[in-house]
This record gives structure tokens, sequence and C-alpha cells, in this order.
């Protein structure tokens, strides 16, 4: 994978429709390039006779379907399917496939709840936050988080609070920032609920919900100084010519991310 990587099979006509991401792929580089990047979101809606039937005639690999498809039925393994795929084409390198290796033998000894929040964090990284909103509240509705580990509710909704900040929502944001600081009273999460805090309340507002909480002088300074470098950052200067190709490119992300 280190590289370039030409396409050694044929371009589809028609691309597989990738639905967890919103993202179409052509060739079968692109498919061992989603599964490579991705094991958390390689699941039933990409694991099925779609996309068998698609690299059968659109990638003209019989015999690779052939050999996915048997394996369908019985699926035990993650990697049962996704080795064919990457050998077809000797995707890997050796060093990347032993990686591989180590971080599926990792997802399996997960538990299934560990899995479900990572599917939610790639799917933040991949930009489909709707998704990912409802990867994290369906995970909220579990009783038995902190058997997984302590701390580990607060950092959904951490998680769940940074996606909905992504989607500009950010009094829901700040609900589940104060959600996640009222699990433990944590020093990182009193910090981030009262940056989001600030972020959408008066100056005034501020300083007596920080008095409410107890902050003390260290938290205050390191949100003073965060809020300092932040306002130091250069701004993008939009000339009126790319105003056009701007927007249009954010209408795209916007329905890319919101899945509609």
């Amino acid at each position: 994978m280190s590289g370039y990587i030409l396409c050694q099979t044929k371009k589809a006509e028609t691309p597989y429709y990738i639905e967890n991401i919103s993202t179409n792929i052509y060739s079968l580089e692109e498919l061992c390039y989603y599964f490579y990047h991705n094991l958390y979101l390689v699941d039933h809606s990409i694991l099925n006779e779609g996309l068998l039937t698609w690299i059968q005639d659109e990638l003209n690999l019989p015999k690779l379907a052939a050999k996915l498809r048997a394996k369908l039925g019985k699926f035990s393994s993650i990697e049962d399917f996704l080795y064919p795929v990457f050998k077809e084409i000797n995707y890997l390198t050796y060093e990347e496939l032993k990686g591989l290796n180590s971080r599926i033998q990792k997802l399996d000894k997960e538990s299934p709840l560990v899995r479900e929040k990572e599917k939610g964090d790639a799917l933040a990284e991949n930009g489909m936050y709707v998704h990912a909103i409802r990867a994290y509240q369906d995970l909220l509705k579990q009783e038995d988080l902190e058997e997984v580990r302590e701390g580990f509710r607060e950092n959904v909704y951490h998680n769940l609070g940074c996606a909905y900040s992504y989607l500009f929502q950010m009094e829901k944001a700040l609900e589940c920032f104060l959600k996640a600081y009222e699990e433990h009273h944590s020093r990182s999460a009193l910090k981030t609920y009262l940056l989001a805090f600030h972020s959408i309340r008066t100056p005034i507002e501020y300083e007596s919900r920080a008095a409410e909480l107890g902050a003390d002088r260290e938290v205050l300074d390191e949100i003073r100084n965060d809020l300092a470098h932040f306002a130091r950052q250069p701004r993008v200067h939009v000339h009126n010519r790319n105003i056009d190709n701007m927007l249009e490119r954010f209408t795209r992300e916007y329905h890319r991310s919101t899945g509609s």
C-alpha cells in the first residue's frame, strides 16, 4: 500500500455505494482502502450479496466473488472475508498485513460495547456525524457501560457532544458535555464543558457558571490560554470568485455528513 498504487483490476462503470460513509467506490483498490482504514465499519451493510454481485459483474472478478460468497453464509470472522480481497491484488505489504492481523485480533477481543463506540468514532472521523450520533445514542441506552471501564460513559457523552458541535448544534453539544462532566466530575470534562459554554453564552453567564461549578484558577487559566491561542490563528480570506465553489463544497459536505 506504500506509495502510488495503480489499478490492477477493471474499473467499474457503475460504482458500489458504501452507505455508512455515503461514498461511491469504483475499483477493488478503493474497496481495499475502505476495508483497511475502516475495520469498525465493516459489517452487514457492506458484506452482503450486493457487494459480491458488484465484484462479479462490474469488476469482472467472478472467481473472487464465488470465493467470498462461500464465506458469506457462514461468516464467522472478519479476516475470512477481507484477506481474499487484499490477496487478489497483493494490496498490503508484509508489514502492513502483520499490522492488520494485530488490529483484527484486538478487535476480536473487544466487547460489543467497545466495538460500537469505535464504530461511532469511525463514523465521526469520516464526517458522518448524524450516523455517529445515532451510534452513540444507542450505546448510551445500555446500562452496563461503566463495566467496560471507568469513564467509558463519560467518553461516549464527550464524543456525542463533539458530533453535535460539528453540526453546529451547540445547545445539544453543551448538554452532552455537561452529562460527561457529571459522570465523574473530571477536570478535562469540566474544561470541555466550560469552553463550549463560553462559545454560546455571554461573558457574565460564563463567569457565573464557572463559579457555580467551582472551577479553579488553573482550569480558568487554561481555558483563557486556549481561547487566546484560537484567536491568534490566521483567518481564511475568501475571494468573491471562490464563494460559489465554497458554498457548493459546504453543501455537498453537509449532505454527506447528515446522510441526506
